[in-house]
């Protein structure tokens, strides 16, 4: 169910008004799934401003990490966060999609994503040319578990990794545009 304040969406079965769907999040990077989980991400400390799907924020809004709050039903459920950018370096040729910008594993359910493993630090969108979509993926894990660093940011590719890791289909997305 899409929420109003843009917390989850999901992809209804015809797809018509779900912002994942019109903003081709679901289709670049992700499968068609049903949000089950809640997501609120916000930055900033004194000019807070929370991601609602489709909103634009400028680079200076998103350079410091974001409080994401995870959800839930109890402290025994785990997630992984992932943060990607599906238009590197440009829309109009993404040949580094996705650029991860963040990874967060083993955040405990109805916590913050500062409570889970900080696998990939932090790296705020900078983008060069066009308007980027910012994607947050929020998976349930099957328990804790240990994850490799990737190699590299570019060419990240988190239906891979959530194959990879038995992760499954995704409980809570929200995106977020960004230009130069």
């Amino acid at each position: 169910m899409s929420s109003s304040r843009g917390r989850s969406s999901s992809s209804s079965s015809s797809g018509h008004d779900d912002p994942l769907v019109l903003g081709r999040v679901i289709g670049d990077v992700l499968d068609p799934f049903i949000s089950c989980v809640s997501m609120r991400v916000v930055y900033g400390n004194n000019n807070i401003q929370e991601v609602i799907n489709c909103c634009e924020l400028r680079p200076s809004q998103v350079i410091n990490k974001p409080r994401v709050e995870v959800g839930g039903h109890d402290l025994r459920t785990f997630y992984t966060l992932i943060m990607v950018d599906p238009d590197a370096p440009s829309p109009c040729n993404p040949n580094e999609r996705e650029y991860l910008h963040w990874l967060v594993t083993n955040i405990p359910g109805t916590t913050e994503a500062n409570f889970g493993e900080e696998v990939v630090a932090y790296e705020s969108p900078r983008p060069t040319a066009g308007i980027h979509r910012i994607v947050f993926v929020l998976f349930r894990q099957f328990g804790r578990q240990s994850v490799h660093v990737p190699g590299w940011r570019q060419n990240f590719n988190t239906r891979d990794f959530a194959e990879f890791y038995n992760l499954g289909l995704p409980v809570s997305a929200l995106y977020f545009t960004c230009k130069r």
